[in-house]
């Protein structure tokens, strides 16, 4: 059975059958940033990737990601969290306004088994609607920093 804990904008999930078996992979290092990876009609984005183990760590790293230069001019940043304590995983997300962005990332940490990691995407809105384009952007993001992370 599944327990939603809110805090704040973010959801915490747990969930008793999420257990950690050993068979994940977790990033490299603790902060890797890639810069303008995507740009669509005006839009722009960036994604940074890290090892965290506790909400102390999720929270530096956001404050690391958007003290990088340009970030706080950023529209959104869209990010997802997994990690593993005590065998039991534990998930959490954030939209920061790009509706369904921390879901997509979310659902990509989940397939490639990744543990104790955040992915953080950054967009500029470049004044066009991108639409169901931005979920693909954000899922190439994603994937591409964990390719060249772990």
């Amino acid at each position: 059975m599944a327990k939603v804990i809110e805090r704040g904008k973010s959801k915490i999930m747990s969930n008793a059958r999420k257990m950690d078996f050993g068979d994940t992979i977790e990033p490299q290092g603790n902060f890797a940033y890639f810069d303008k990876i995507i740009t669509d009609r005006r839009s722009v984005y960036s994604v940074s990737i890290g090892r965290v183990i506790n909400r102390a760590d999720i929270k530096k790293f956001i404050i690391a990601t958007k003290k990088i230069k340009n970030h706080n001019k950023a529209t959104h940043h869209s990010w997802a969290v997994r990690i593993s304590h005590d065998g039991v995983i534990y998930e959490s997300k954030n939209d920061d306004g790009e509706t369904g962005a921390g879901q997509v990332i979310l659902r990509i940490l989940q397939k490639k088994q990744m543990i104790n990691t955040i992915v953080c995407v950054t967009r500029w809105y470049g004044g066009i609607k991108l639409e169901a384009d931005r979920f693909k952007h954000v899922q190439d993001a994603t994937l591409y920093a964990i390719m060249n992370s772990t």
